[in-house]
């Protein structure tokens, strides 16, 4: 599965809500808890990065990476204006700057 294919799934149950998704929820709550989730996420990244096995790790990861998307598409942004601004940094490190 690429994050492509999960942000167009995150991003249908923005357009077209369905009773009972976790993501329709997430919606509906509004931004402040999308975000709020994001910082859960992320702090639980980090106690599973310095205390838990790999396999916790990359759960973790994996939830920090949906609520992303879920934010992204709540702001009407995509994984791809990320992208684009990463390889826009590349760039101009790689240009010396």
């Amino acid at each position: 599965m690429s994050l492509e294919w999960l942000f167009e799934i995150v991003r249908a149950r923005l357009e077209h809500p369905q009773p009972g998704s976790y993501t329709t929820e997430l919606f509906q709550a509004g931004l402040p808890r999308i975000a709020q989730k994001v910082g859960e996420e992320s702090a639980e990244v980090i106690v599973a990065a310095l205390a838990q096995e790999d396999q916790r790790v990359i759960e973790e990861v994996a939830d920090l990476t949906y609520h992303v998307l879920v934010l992204l598409a709540a702001r009407g942004l995509s994984p791809q204006q990320v992208s684009d601004e990463l390889e826009r940094r590349h760039r101009r490190k790689a240009a010396g700057g």
